[in-house]
């Protein structure tokens, strides 16, 4: 587990719309990811709009985002569930679908989504992550939309303009 988080990039005074999809699902620890993470957009975006969207369970995570992205016009969704690891495969299974799904959907749309439906083995785990502020999910997710979202804009921005700085990023992808 990583115990760093991204430097807080500076406040934006554009004006964003920003989707959190939520679990209701082991709501105790989803709500300390909104909690957390809509916090820090307030701080980073005080000019935005946020919606909260909430689905029952972690698996319907990938529809609440796709219906965010289509009807919602946002910038960017931060999608928000936790599982539990246990006996069987379940945990894994709807990890590994949920991934999928929300990597598809941003790549198809062009739109960040962060993904933070978490896997956790013991509630310790969970509520490190979820609850207290020192490794918060949440607030990880928040930072990282707001940096995520301004380099893709850069890049979109790139090929009207030679001199912007994501060129030389795009051509070290080559």
């Amino acid at each position: 587990m990583s115990h760093e988080f991204p430097d807080r990039p500076p406040i934006y005074h554009d004006a964003w719309r920003v989707a959190i999809v939520a679990s209701e699902y082991n709501s105790t620890y989803v709500d300390g990811l909104v909690k957390f993470a809509s916090d820090e957009l307030s701080l980073l975006l005080p000019e935005s709009n946020f919606a909260t969207l909430r689905v029952p369970g972690s698996f319907e995570i990938p529809l609440g985002t796709k219906v965010a992205i289509e009807t919602l016009d946002v910038h960017a969704v931060l999608a928000f569930g936790l599982l539990f690891d246990g006996e069987t495969l379940h945990a894994e299974l709807i990890a590994g679908a949920v991934t999928k799904a929300l990597l598809d959907l941003s790549l198809a749309h062009r739109v960040p989504v962060l993904h933070e439906v978490l896997v956790c083995k013991t509630q310790d785990q969970a509520k490190e992550r979820c609850l207290m502020p020192a490794i918060n999910r949440g607030t990880e997710a928040a930072v990282d939309v707001v940096e995520a979202d301004r380099r893709i804009a850069r890049a979109r921005d790139a090929p009207a303009n030679p001199s912007c700085p994501a060129v030389d990023m795009i051509a070290g992808l080559r």
